[in-house]
C-alpha cells in the first residue's frame, strides 16, 4: 500500500509539473534586440539557425518569415514558430536558445571611473550600475544623477541622489534598470 502512495505522489508531482512546464516563469527573461537566438527544429537538419534580434525586435526564419521577437519571453516565441512551422511540419518540436545576451546592456556614462556599456545577465539597479562603473570620480555631482529611459518613443529623465541612499532613505529610487537605460553621472 505504501509503494502506490508513493507511486501516485510521483505521478501527481510530475503531472503537476508537466502541466505548468510550457507557462513562463513570473519574471521570465524577455528577449531583447541584440540578442542572439539559436533555433533548431527537431529532425530538420536545414531549420537550425542562429539569429540576431534586429533593432526593431524582429526575427527572419526559414519558412516562418518574419516573427517579432523582442518583448517576449522565449517560450511564447517558441510557440509561434511551432505554430507557422504546422503548415509544413507535422507537430515541430522547436528549441530556442538566448546563445547571447547581447541586447540587455545598461550604460554608465560621465564623471565615473569606468564609463561604457554594460552587458547584464540579471536584474541590476542604479547602485550596482554605478559599481560597475568603477563608482563616481572625485568630482561626480552625486546627488544630480539621472537614469535616461526610453519609453514608447520619448526620452525621460529619472533624479537618482546618491545622498540619500548612502543615508538610507528614499530607497525607493535605486530601480531596477531596463535594457538600454543610461545612467548619467555629472
Amino acid at each position: 500500500m505504501r509503494s502506490v502512495k508513493s507511486l501516485l505522489s510521483v505521478f501527481l508531482l510530475l503531472t503537476s509539473f508537466h502541466l505548468h512546464a510550457d507557462e513562463p516563469p513570473a519574471e521570465a527573461y524577455l528577449i531583447q534586440p541584440g540578442d542572439i537566438l539559436r533555433i533548431t527544429v527537431w529532425k530538420e537538419e536545414d531549420l537550425q539557425r542562429e539569429v540576431i534580434v534586429r533593432p526593431d525586435g524582429m526575427i527572419s526564419f526559414p519558412l516562418v518569415g518574419e516573427l517579432a521577437g523582442a518583448g517576449q519571453p522565449v517560450s511564447g516565441l517558441r510557440a509561434q514558430i511551432e505554430a507557422r512551422l504546422e503548415k509544413y511540419i507535422p507537430d515541430p518540436v522547436v528549441s530556442v536558445d538566448v546563445g547571447e545576451l547581447r541586447g540587455n546592456t545598461v550604460y554608465v556614462i560621465g564623471k565615473v571611473n569606468r564609463p561604457g556599456a554594460f552587458p547584464v545577465t540579471r536584474n541590476v539597479d542604479v547602485m550596482q550600475a554605478l559599481s560597475m562603473a568603477g563608482g563616481m570620480g572625485t568630482y561626480a555631482a552625486a546627488n544630480k544623477i539621472r537614469i535616461l529611459r526610453r519609453q514608447g518613443g520619448e526620452l525621460r529623465a529619472i533624479p537618482f541622489e546618491y545622498g540619500e541612499i548612502e543615508k538610507g532613505e528614499n530607497l525607493e529610487q535605486n530601480i531596477v534598470l531596463q535594457p538600454g537605460d543610461v545612467v548619467v553621472v555629472p
